[in-house]
C-alpha cells in the first residue's frame, strides 16, 4: 500500500487547496455591499440634519422660482 502523504500528494494537495478561489467573488460582493450599507446610514445621519435639510429645501425653493 502507498503512502498517502507522499511529498508529490501533499504538493498536489497544497496546490489545490491554494489555488481555489471560489467565494472569492462572493466575499468581494459581501464587502462591497456592507460598504454601500454603512455610506447609506451616514447619509441618513446627514441627511437628518436641519441644516442640511434647510440647505436642501431653499436649493429646490430657487430651482423651482421662475424667474
Amino acid at each position: 500500500m502507498t503512502d498517502p502523504f507522499t511529498p508529490r500528494a501533499q504538493r498536489r494537495l497544497r496546490r489545490r487547496l491554494l489555488d481555489d478561489d471560489s467565494g472569492a467573488a462572493t466575499a468581494e460582493y459581501a464587502i462591497a455591499t456592507m460598504a454601500a450599507v454603512a455610506f447609506a446610514g451616514l447619509l441618513v445621519v446627514i441627511m437628518r440634519s436641519d441644516e442640511v435639510r434647510g440647505i436642501l429645501t431653499d436649493l429646490v425653493r430657487r430651482a423651482l422660482t421662475v424667474g
